[in-house]
């Protein structure tokens, strides 16, 4: 699969199925992310494979925020925020969680860290595409909390992008519509073209 046929087909599929993905993939796919820009050769990722009962540290964070932001202190309450959270994290064989850790060089801009983890997840939607896989990048208030850095282990600083969520496909893609790039796009040969 060429380069512009891959962003072009790349579509989010939620429904996955169960099956295993051989470790070799999820490490290219991780691979993949490693490559994108970065201004200063900064690599300010930092990426979590979660398969089997490691989704769990996932699920008990989400389960952890939803309890925290219901209101409802009761153990039945919190116990089914918690189940809640944890099925949410078996919804694939693998999650791969992507976290940014900006730089603390004064010179380095932040927002330019956000960004090159943001290649990173595109790079690797791309590769997990090329590979016949299927992936659903969730993100979210959760993802943000300081209850999932905390389970993650990340500082103040840093935070959680998104998961990818992949396995194989089970189900079909919806066609992809965006609106034209001449819709979106301004031709500047001139001040006067402003």
């Amino acid at each position: 699969m060429n380069v512009s046929e891959a962003i072009r087909t790349r579509r989010s599929i939620g429904k996955v199925k169960p099956d295993q993905v051989p470790q070799e993939m999820i490490e290219q796919i991780v691979e993949a992310g490693t490559w994108a820009p970065n201004h200063k050769l900064t690599e300010p990722w930092k990426f979590y494979v979660m398969q089997g009962e490691g989704r769990d540290i996932l699920g008990n964070a989400l389960g952890d925020i939803q309890a925290a932001n219901a209101g409802d202190t009761s153990e039945a309450a919190i116990a089914a925020a918690r189940e809640s959270g944890r099925i949410k994290a078996y919804r694939a064989p693998v999650v791969i969680g992507v976290a940014v850790q900006p730089s603390k060089d004064p010179k380095v801009i932040e927002l330019e860290e956000y960004g090159a983890v943001f290649a990173a997840i595109q790079n690797m939607l791309l590769e997990i595409h090329a590979l016949g896989l299927a992936a659903v990048w969730r993100t979210g208030e959760p993802c943000f909390h300081e209850l999932m850095n905390k389970a993650f282990g990340l500082q103040p600083d840093d935070k959680m992008l998104g998961f990818l969520y992949l396995g194989y496909p089970d189900m079909e893609p919806k066609p992809g519509r965006r609106q034209s790039a001449a819709s979106k796009t301004v031709w500047l040969n001139s001040t006067a073209d402003l």
